[in-house]
């Protein structure tokens, strides 16, 4: 991911929110601990988090922008 932080919107959240029922969301592809600890998360755990759902590619965020 070359882009900075600041460019990235302030969550990866598209508010399609499965944490009540699975570790990781199918929504954004955050881990449920990453999804409720994110307001305390450093810059750069936020752009590993963001790197990391990036290349996996899974969730539904990235499914809609390939259409």
């Amino acid at each position: 991911m070359s882009s900075n932080l600041h460019d990235l919107p302030d969550s990866p959240c598209i508010g399609v929110c499965s944490t009540l029922f699975d570790e990781v969301c199918k929504g954004c592809g955050r881990t449920a601990a990453e999804v409720s600890n994110w307001v305390f998360l450093t810059g750069e755990e936020k752009r590993a988090v963001w790197e990391r759902i990036e290349r996996e590619g899974t969730a539904m965020r990235f499914k809609y922008d390939k259409l």
